[in-house]
């Protein structure tokens, strides 16, 4: 399984059943290493809440590439309207994907969806938990730390964790390495950050940071283009 990382909080999953993507916020986005155009074998698009650095491109991939967009109910019904083929879920809800399984978990966020109309309601944000290849990967979202994080590794041994530094809109760095004591992933790639003046963070600080206070999780900080492989 390769982990591609995109840029901002979009990552390319690559498996032996399917490749799914998350939040694929490419167009205007300047940490962006590909196009939404050079993206064309997609099984699904995992989508967290409705904002313009998540919802992104994944309208026009899904479009484009029949790629199914998976999300909140709320989401999923606005994105079947533009035209996407869509499958609906709710937080504490799962499903067994030909990819692999996708269940979604509470992320403390917003999630409105700008249109030419103004700001229009988009459900609760979410974040991913996911079964792919016998792994548990946990895609945490734009979320605030909050203590039931904790439920989620006590009750799945994770692989990777993808959680967000950048504050201001998410956790920072102090609270994002107290998230990973309490999910204990044997990896943390961090994200959300220095797309945008406002969630400037010093990267090596936080796997510093990471690497005195959560030992049993490796760091790695991935560059738009590089990716891990597990």
């Amino acid at each position: 399984m390769h982990i591609v990382f995109h840029g901002h909080a979009c990552f390319e999953i690559k498996t032996t059943a399917g490749n799914i993507l998350i939040d694929p916020f490419l167009s205007g986005n300047p940490q962006a290493d590909v196009k939404p155009e050079d993206l064309i074998d997609v099984a699904a698009v995992l989508v967290t809440h409705g904002h313009r650095d998540h919802l992104g491109d994944a309208l026009s991939i899904a479009r484009t590439t029949g790629a199914t967009i998976i999300s909140t109910a709320e989401l999923a019904a606005y994105c079947r309207k533009q035209g996407a083929s869509t499958h609906a879920m709710h937080i504490g809800g799962k499903f067994r994907f030909p990819f692999g399984t996708v269940k979604l978990t509470p992320a403390w966020h917003g999630s409105g969806i700008e249109t030419e109309n103004g700001m229009i309601y988009g459900g609760p944000a979410c974040g991913f938990l996911l079964q792919l290849e016998g792994r548990w990967l946990y895609y945490a979202g734009d979320t605030g730390l909050f203590s039931d994080m904790e439920l989620i590794g006590r009750r799945h041994p994770l692989e990777v964790a993808m959680l967000p530094i950048g504050d201001n809109y998410v956790m920072g760095p102090d609270d994002a390495v107290y998230a990973a004591q309490l999910i204990r992933a044997k990896y943390v790639i961090p994200m959300h950050y220095n797309t945008f003046p406002v969630i400037e963070q010093d990267v090596g600080e936080f796997l510093t940071m990471l690497q005195r206070k959560a030992p049993e999780s490796r760091g790695v900080a991935l560059v738009p283009g590089e990716f891990l492989e597990v």
